[in-house]
């Protein structure tokens, strides 16, 4: 029987590995990375859709005198975004190896490190190891932009740094206080244990703010993204791949698994702020991705204004909008990271340049890549057809049964999303090409990547259900009691107005 931990802590034994043995360091990292894949295939093979509780659970005593345990397990909530991390990493180290960078060991350790965090973060069924994990999916990045990233890497490594740890504090503290204040006889942080036993609402309020301040830092979300900018540009473009694709997503996990379900109360009461916050994402992202020319803020500013609609679909607080949040955060992920490659292989023929100016006239030359481009550019924008379209259906009926008016403003964002993608495919492969522009097709090492993640995108536009499925019970039951307690408090609030 396969074990949790088998999953977890492979990517960074490949790490280590490449480390000691730097020549064939490019090589034990694929192979360690494609070996994670086949793991996390293997778990969700073996899911069981519709069984209540966590599956493969791993519960072992770490430090009994703090009540933290090292416990791992798999849910609705989790395997889809699970499957995620070991999909999108596969591809991303694999690009990363035929980059060839300077010190490989130490950039495959760096990158077996963030997977292992990533899925750690995941994984976590006890929130003190939650936290833990959560903070150290930064350090690989910092040290992977520190050291590889682009001639303003410093300034923006630092900006990164300084965001996150002051979300990464606030998290720490809410935490602590969850597992000191939750009644009991015993200090916990099992989190099945912290749900049936909650801390009071007047406390549940603060701490709710400091975990969410920590994710929307993370997401980025609008207006807490000012190191978003700098980090996308400076980032190596492997690296900024999965960060896009899977480390934001953590957070909004973290709303799913964390926020709602232990603080109820608050979620509920905060929930017009965050929709507001989710709101200001989508139309802020939108407009910038469509005005800028530097083709990793294109992306994103898109990924902005997507997060914007899983926050949307979250908060809504209801069976619909927090499933295809869920279905969209897997949907986002699935298309950026071949996003970010394309943009390599554009920026390739263009000169080494990344801004859209410098790029055009591909179309006819390179059919094939044309091509790929296209399919994940109507899934970027939602097309009829695709898996986007049903996470963002889901959303928008979810916000629609919560929030009329922000819904229908939130709406607009979908006719963004379609002006800012089309407008980088149009341009990139349509436009006469830029001064240092050069036509040539895909090259066969490069559809090693990228063919297989196109595949990915058209099978799950044809099989939508599979995330559906497992998701519907955990999100349900996610949502529930901050759904209670918003019935609760608007019953509360229409009573008050008939006693005027």
């Amino acid at each position: 029987m396969l074990h949790l931990s088998i999953l977890l802590w492979l990517p960074l034994a490949a790490g280590v590995l490449a480390l000691l043995a730097a020549p064939a360091a490019r090589w034990i990292a694929v192979a360690g990375s494609l070996l994670a894949l086949v793991v996390a295939i293997a778990f969700a093979a073996d899911f069981e859709v519709g069984r209540p509780g966590l599956q493969h659970v791993t519960d072992e005593t770490w430090i009994a005198a703090l009540g933290i345990h090292y416990k791992l397990g798999l849910s609705g909530l989790n395997v889809l975004l699970v499957l995620l991390a070991a999909v999108l990493w596969a591809p991303a180290t694999l690009w990363a190896a035929q980059t060839r960078p300077e010190r490989p060991g130490m950039f495959f350790f760096w990158m077996g490190l963030g997977e292992t965090a990533v899925l750690g973060a995941l994984l976590a069924q006890d929130l003190a190891l939650f936290v833990i994990f959560f903070d150290l999916m930064l350090v690989p990045f910092f040290f992977l932009t520190g050291a590889w990233g682009g001639p303003n890497r410093i300034p923006a490594v630092l900006k990164l740094f300084i965001y996150t740890l002051v979300g990464s504090l606030l998290m720490l503290a809410g935490a602590i206080a969850t597992g000191v204040l939750s009644p009991g006889s015993q200090l916990t942080f099992d989190l099945q244990q912290l749900q049936q036993a909650r801390v009071s609402p007047g406390s549940q309020d603060w701490i709710f703010l400091c975990f969410a301040a920590a994710f929307l830092v993370k997401m980025p979300a609008f207006p807490i993204h000012g190191w978003m900018p700098d980090g996308y540009r400076a980032m190596p473009l492997p690296a900024l791949g999965v960060f896009s694709g899977v480390v934001s997503k953590v957070a909004a996990y973290g709303f799913l698994a964390i926020a709602l379900p232990l603080y109820p109360s608050a979620a509920a009461r905060y929930q017009e702020l965050i929709l507001l916050i989710a709101l200001a994402s989508i139309l802020y992202g939108s407009v910038l991705a469509f005005t800028v020319t530097d083709t990793r803020l294109v992306l994103g500013y898109s990924s902005l204004a997507q997060l914007g609609f899983i926050t949307l679909g979250i908060f809504a607080l209801n069976d619909r909008g927090a499933q295809g949040g869920l279905l969209q955060a897997a949907n986002h992920g699935l298309v950026v990271l071949p996003a970010f490659f394309i943009v390599a292989l554009l920026a390739a023929r263009a000169g080494g340049s990344e801004d859209l100016r410098d790029m055009g006239g591909l179309a006819f030359r390179a059919p094939v890549l044309a091509a790929l481009f296209l399919i994940v550019a109507l899934a970027n924008l939602a097309m009829p057809g695709s898996s986007n379209f049903v996470g963002e259906f889901f959303i928008l009926l979810g916000a629609f049964q919560s929030k009329l008016v922000i819904a229908l403003v939130a709406g607009t964002g979908v006719v963004g999303a379609s002006v800012y993608t089309l407008r980088l495919f149009i341009r990139a492969m349509h436009n006469r090409g830029g001064p240092h522009a050069v036509s040539r097709e895909l090259a066969p090492r490069d559809a090693l990547v990228l063919v297989p993640l196109v595949g990915v995108i058209l099978a799950f536009a044809l099989y939508p259900q599979f995330g559906l499925k497992r998701s519907e019970r955990a999100t349900r039951a996610s949502v529930a009691p901050a759904r209670v307690a918003l019935d609760q408090r608007q019953l509360a609030e229409a009573r008050q107005e008939a006693a005027k």
